[in-house]
């Protein structure tokens, strides 16, 4: 497999699918995704080997439902970096386990963020959190009311 660069991974439609299979059910065994893909169990195990090492792939999670949790708090925040800051922001927002996924992101946001709390007060100091980050100069909430 080629690459442009150190850290740049050249996905092929074995990377893709395999990479779509991990998206839907990231805890399905190396024999299974092997048996959907059509290949052997060694070439699933080196390329998963190869996305991880590559940086392409970054690790595992469990999905969970978005009514699992019908007493929480979902929300997104964009978020004005200041300067040349983007990746210390980000290092520093990393550390908080209720933004549960960072984007960069073009226009006039430099970062959107996702939250996921259990109660308004939680919310409050998550919010003040964010804000208190050096580097992060403005920002905007917006709590999701429903999905449809």
């Amino acid at each position: 497999m080629s690459r442009r660069g150190a850290s740049k991974h050249v996905f092929d439609d074995h990377d893709r699918t395999l990479i779509g299979l991990l998206r839907h059910d990231g805890r399905a065994p190396v024999s299974k995704l092997a048996e959907i893909m059509g290949v052997t169990r060694g070439t699933v195990q080196t390329r998963l080997d190869r996305l991880l090492a590559s940086g392409a792939l970054l690790g595992f999670t469990a999905r969970v439902r978005e009514d699992y949790g019908p007493g929480q708090i979902r929300a997104i925040m964009m978020i004005e970096v200041e300067g040349r800051n983007t990746t210390q922001v980000i290092n520093k927002l990393r550390r908080l386990p209720e933004l549960t996924a960072i984007h960069t992101t073009s226009g006039k946001w430099d970062l959107i963020t996702e939250i996921l709390v259990d109660d308004l007060a939680e919310f409050d100091r998550v919010l003040r959190e964010v804000r208190v980050v050096d580097g992060v100069l403005n920002s905007e909430t917006s709590i999701l009311l429903s999905t449809i």
